[in-house]
């Protein structure tokens, strides 16, 4: 079909969280694997666009390999300090810099001297900007805390269309469950979570896309540490029910 609608995946928008980017792999290796032997996933792939973006914060999860496993930024210079980086999920032009964000450079939750600053949330922010009308679910990978949050993450407030968006996290949860067991919490990101200003998942919701969910992946380790095969099968194994569960969910008439 000439238009469809589409999913933007996204993954290691923090550095160190090494399981997101892990994930993102695990998800295209099943959807080339499975296409042929899966109804669900033919159904998937045949009526939706997937963009993928395997790891979002590319320098900062190279830094975290290199130099420090529990590096979280991006490696952006700043000129008046020695310190680098930005939070690229504190960088979104959605009450940017308000509470769960910090002005300091050399801390983890730093914004960054203006919104999309970095190069990485300016080139996605761009991207879904243009694909606004088409893209239906926005869903970044994050660890580690076993939870499903949707907006808002800013303010403590009910999104206009709850209903939709908390009964697509409620039988993803089920459905990621299913495999081993596992509870996720779930809702909106302020009272689940902590309140947190100028994420992408907020931006993503007010710029039009209905279900914008952030996974906080369980994790195999303190933050993925090494992640082992034997340790991220069953983490992508059990969010790759979530995610087809959401997708699933797309194709019904519930926006």
């Amino acid at each position: 079909r000439p238009y469809k609608r589409a999913v933007w995946i996204d993954c290691g928008i923090h550095a160190r969280e090494w399981i997101g980017p892990a994930f993102c792999q695990w998800f295209v290796k099943e959807a080339l694997q499975t296409y042929q032997s899966d109804p669900a996933m033919r159904r998937m792939l045949n009526q939706l666009y997937f963009y993928i973006m395997p790891v979002f914060n590319v320098d900062g999860y190279h830094f975290s390999w290199t130099n420090d496993r529990f590096w979280r930024k991006t490696r952006s210079k700043n000129s008046q300090f020695r310190c680098h980086g930005v939070d690229a999920n504190r960088n979104w032009k959605v009450k940017w810099c308000d509470e769960g964000a910090s002005f300091h450079p050399c801390d983890d939750t730093y914004c960054g001297p203006f919104p999309e600053s970095e190069p990485e949330v300016k080139a996605v922010a761009h991207f879904l900007r243009k694909r606004r009308k088409q893209i239906k679910a926005y869903l970044s990978f994050h660890a580690y805390a076993q939870m499903l949050l949707y907006p808002y993450s800013y303010k403590y407030a009910t999104i206009p269309n709850f209903s939709c968006v908390e009964s697509a996290a409620y039988n993803a949860v089920n459905a990621l469950q299913s495999a081993y067991g596992i509870r996720y919490r779930y809702g909106p990101a302020s009272s689940t979570l902590y309140v947190s200003s100028g994420s992408s998942m907020d931006w993503a919701y007010k710029s039009g896309i209905p279900y914008a969910f952030a996974f906080e992946l369980r994790d195999t380790g303190h933050f993925g540490f090494l992640l082992p095969e034997t340790l991220i099968k069953p983490t992508c194994t059990e969010t790759m029910l979530a995610v087809k569960n959401i997708t699933m969910h797309l194709l019904k008439k519930c926006h």
